[in-house]
């Protein structure tokens, strides 16, 4: 494995398309995304809100919740913020809904397409560098509130252990200890985490405190959806392990949530 993403940055002026880079093939032949495109006034448009990751003894466990909201208006209550980016990593959004879930299939397209040219995959720094580098495309849509946030994490085979990566609007990369959340309840989801997150949780332990970073994170936030078992609504929660990703279901989610919502005060 390797950190060199050097073939994978944006075309410029000058410059050929590299096969490994998918993006630089279509801004090459005059296709690039349309979130790289635009400099007009937009609406209020839906916003995915909160979402974290925090590391456990086999990997990371990444959550999201459900909401999406147009300005004080609950747009969807159904949205998936929580998304494999590939066998061993994954990634969550927050900020404009449309064009966050755009650059992550975007995102996912880059990492399967890099490893078919190049007969192998990119490290894990190098995925994170990579999709800083997408969010740093789409800085001059951020400056018209257009802002897409995501956090990162997956399993490094290197060290053998789960790691997590928050960015910044300008695509700043920020290699997280322990936790990382995002989004307009990510203050009141990471004050809970700094008090609940130990190094020993096991994986029932880390999915229980994630989704009671939500739950907390609901209480204080109009924007963020708490779990809502009468409609069958859950967060979307990931586990990456060294094995890969797995989605936890309904099923097990609802019996967590209701082990949570009792203990709550």
């Amino acid at each position: 494995m390797t950190d060199d993403t050097r073939e994978l940055g944006p075309l410029r002026i000058g410059e050929q398309p590299s096969d490994s880079s998918f993006l630089s093939i279509l801004v090459g032949r005059g296709a690039q995304p349309s979130w790289e495109l635009g400099n007009a006034e937009v609406p209020s448009v839906p916003e995915a809100t909160t979402v974290l990751a925090l590391t456990w003894e086999g990997g990371v466990v990444m959550a999201g919740d459900r909401r999406a909201t147009a300005g004080n208006i609950i747009a969807h209550r159904r949205v998936r913020k929580v998304y494999a980016a590939d066998d061993h990593s994954a990634v969550a959004i927050s900020g404009t809904a449309g064009m966050a879930v755009e650059l992550i299939k975007l995102f996912q397209t880059e990492l399967e397409h890099y490893e078919k040219i190049e007969g192998s995959r990119l490290s894990l720094e190098g995925k994170a560098n990579y999709l800083a580098r997408m969010i740093r495309g789409n800085l001059a849509l951020a400056f018209q509130g257009l802002v897409v946030i995501p956090i990162f994490c997956g399993f490094d085979h290197v060290t053998a252990s789960g790691r997590l990566f928050s960015f910044d609007v300008v695509g700043g990369t920020y290699d997280e200890q322990h936790y990382a959340t995002t989004g307009s309840g990510g203050m009141e989801a990471r004050g809970f985490l700094k008090t609940a997150w130990r190094d020993d949780l096991n994986r029932d332990q880390a999915v229980a405190v994630a989704v009671e970073a939500l739950v907390a994170a609901a209480e204080e936030d109009a924007a963020t959806g708490g779990p809502d078992p009468r409609r069958g609504i859950y967060p979307n929660v990931l586990i990456v392990t060294a094995e890969g990703v797995t989605e936890l279901e309904d099923d097990e989610l609802s019996g967590i949530v209701t082990s949570v919502m009792e203990q709550r005060p």
